[in-house]
Formats: structure tokens, C-alpha cells, sequence
């Protein structure tokens, strides 16, 4: 049975808290965050704390703050015989002050309320000795089909591409919901586009997946689009995109 210790209130620490509590060989000792308030949604099934100079000992101790507290929760960690992991894609290992440091990264975007399935989330571990990997590997499999050794300069650029995926794209469905409101349509319109788009690159890549006036140089189409934009940032937007797919794709034009 691994005995695990979480720090954090937020988005993150819950979804884990939540799969862990139904994984077979893991017992949740103890949630640890600063916010009384939201510790709250824990009691029910765990001790809870305020007090970071009242640690329970763990095994592994699973850091899912800030990215900029990371290292200061870290120092309250200092004394115990514990792994001690933080769950950020951006963070390299060493910010961690323990020896027995490692990184246990979710890769998925997690909302509040909107729960997941963590079986099919890959997890991206890392460690600072064999033992610890080791540790960290059985507990990302305990909630997870797919567990990834990846280094801090291999997961720092896998995270970069995670934030063009995800985070830029789903700013572009926000421009999308804008255009389509300011003409009194239903974004619902639009969401079998968003799924279709994305169940095509199951199959092929991203560079094949590619339609699009700008992907077929349709000057005509593009100069009429700019001309409906009324926002700068939509049209530079536009614009730099359009740029960029009819660069990638010059050979096939």
C-alpha cells in the first residue's frame, strides 16, 4: 500500500485526489493546502491540514500547487524519508529541495467540475534515483494505462506543445463563439467541425489533416474573411496563421 500526502486545493490536486481515493494499493494520508475553505471538500474521506509543520509521513508526497510555490512547499518537505514529486510540465526536477525528488505530470487539461478519466490520461514521471522512478511508476499505473519516463527538458517541450494544442486552440474556439454570437448563431453549430477535426488526426497527422483556404492558397476567400473581422488581434491573427499554414504547405500549392 503506497501512502500518499497531496498539497494543493486546486483543479489538479482534486481530479488526483479523486482517482486515487477509487486506485487499489493507495491510501491517501493527508490533503495540505493554505485555503480552509476548500480543504473542507477533502474531510469526508481524509485528513485534512492548514499546517505545513503538521505533515503525516507518505511515501510519496504529491506537490500539485503553483508552479511558482512548488519549491517553497518543497522546504516544509525537507525532513522526511518520502518522495517528494511535483506535478508541473514547465518545472524541472531540481527545483524540488529534497534528495528523493521526482515529477509525476498528468498531461491533460483539467476544468472544475468536468471530471475525467484518468485510465486514459498519460502520465509523465521522473526521478532523481532508480527507487524513486520505480515508486512513482507503479503509482501512475495504479490510476493510469499510460505511464511515460520523460526527462525535464523532454516534458518543458512537450508541455509547450500542449499549450499550442490545447490552450491556443481552444482560445481560437473562443474567437469562433464571438463571430458566431455577433450574427445571433449557436457556436453548437460549429462543434461538429471541432470534433471532426480533432477525431482526424487519430488517423493521420496534423500536416495531412490540413484543409482550408489557406492550405489551398485561396486568395479570394482570405481577403473576404479580413474584411469581416472587426477586432485588430483577429485580424493579425488571421492574418499570421494564414501566413504560417501557406508557408508549411508552399510545396503542394
Amino acid at each position: 500500500m503506497l501512502k500518499i500526502v497531496i498539497f494543493g486545493t486546486g483543479n489538479l490536486a482534486k481530479h488526483l485526489y479523486t482517482a486515487f481515493l477509487k486506485a487499489d494499493g493507495v491510501d491517501v494520508a493527508q490533503v495540505v493546502g493554505r485555503n480552509r475553505e476548500e480543504l473542507q471538500q477533502f474531510a469526508e474521506h481524509t485528513k485534512i491540514s492548514a499546517d505545513f509543520d503538521a505533515i503525516a509521513d507518505a511515501d510519496v508526497y504529491v506537490i500539485a500547487v503553483k508552479d511558482g510555490a512548488i519549491a517553497e512547499v518543497s522546504k516544509y518537505l525537507s525532513n522526511k524519508q518520502g518522495i517528494v514529486a511535483h506535478t508541473s510540465g514547465a518545472i524541472a526536477l531540481n527545483v524540488i529541495q529534497p534528495k528523493k525528488r521526482g515529477v509525476f505530470y498528468p498531461l491533460q487539461t483539467f476544468t472544475k467540475g468536468k471530471e475525467v478519466d484518468f485510465s486514459t490520461i498519460p502520465i509523465c514521471i521522473e526521478a532523481h534515483d532508480k527507487s524513486s522512478l520505480e515508486t512513482l511508476g507503479n503509482l501512475a499505473a495504479s490510476i493510469s494505462q499510460y505511464v511515460h519516463q520523460i526527462d525535464s527538458k523532454e516534458r518543458k517541450k512537450l508541455h509547450l506543445a500542449a499549450v499550442f494544442v490545447n490552450n491556443f486552440t481552444n482560445y481560437l474556439y473562443g474567437i469562433g463563439e464571438e463571430l458566431c454570437l455577433d450574427e445571433g448563431l449557436s457556436f453548437n453549430l460549429l462543434k461538429p467541425l471541432i470534433l471532426e477535426t480533432a477525431n482526424k488526426i487519430q488517423t493521420l497527422s496534423p500536416h495531412e489533416a490540413q484543409t482550408g483556404p489557406a492550405r489551398r492558397n485561396d486568395i479570394k476567400s482570405m481577403e473576404g474573411h479580413l474584411g469581416l473581422l472587426k477586432k485588430k488581434e483577429h485580424i493579425t491573427l488571421y492574418k499570421l496563421l494564414s501566413q504560417a499554414i501557406k508557408q508549411a504547405h508552399e510545396k503542394e500549392l
